[in-house]
């Protein structure tokens, strides 16, 4: 359901592909900037209460005193990425968070991992639209070093995802996958 007056940034959370040539396109522009000034910061930061409290102004949420950041840390807007209690995010990730990204408690993120809710249709005359898709990962999760996650992905829990996969699909819980594109590998 389309809801009438929405922002573009709620447009994508709703799944809605923009156009370069919306008239609201400047707002995601804006925000990511300031995104930047602040990220500027965090990634200069060494104490973890100083990095928490740049990231939770990142996030316009509070993070749970369990979560840790290991900077540089990149991500584009910040305010559709939920993170829960005891997540560990380790050196150079990376999230697009324009389509959403729920991370629940106690998820691993290894270096380099990229969370890439958002993306461009295959066909050369709509690729000026992007489009988006909700990451979920749940809970006890652990995802390897540079792993990319796409849009509109759900890892189950417990489930491993190997160093270097790209996920595309789902997956289900208590299971590894791992490759290009990431198959099942085994059941834990």
């Amino acid at each position: 359901m389309q809801v009438q007056n929405a922002t573009i940034f709620q447009r994508m959370l709703n799944r809605e592909s923009v156009s370069f040539s919306d008239p609201e396109y400047s707002m995601i522009h804006d925000a990511c900037y300031a995104t930047r000034k602040l990220l500027v910061q965090l990634n200069t930061a060494a104490g973890k209460e100083e990095i928490q409290g740049l990231l939770s102004q990142v996030l316009g949420a509070d993070i749970h005193s369990t979560t840790m950041v290991f900077p540089p840390f990149q991500i584009n807007y910040g305010k559709n990425t939920k993170l829960g209690k005891g997540v560990f995010i380790n050196f150079d990730c990376t999230f697009l968070d324009l389509g959403g990204i729920t991370i629940e408690d106690n998820v691993m993120l290894g270096p380099k991992v990229s969370l890439l809710s958002e993306g461009h249709p295959v066909a050369a005359g709509d690729r000026q639209k992007l489009t988006t898709g909700r990451i979920h990962i749940k809970r006890n999760a652990w995802i390897g070093a540079n792993a990319t996650i796409l849009q509109g992905v759900t890892i189950g829990e417990n489930a491993v995802v190997a160093a270097g996969a790209v996920v595309s699909r789902d997956v289900p819980d208590n299971t590894i996958v791992g490759g290009i594109p990431a198959k099942h590998i085994k059941n834990i």
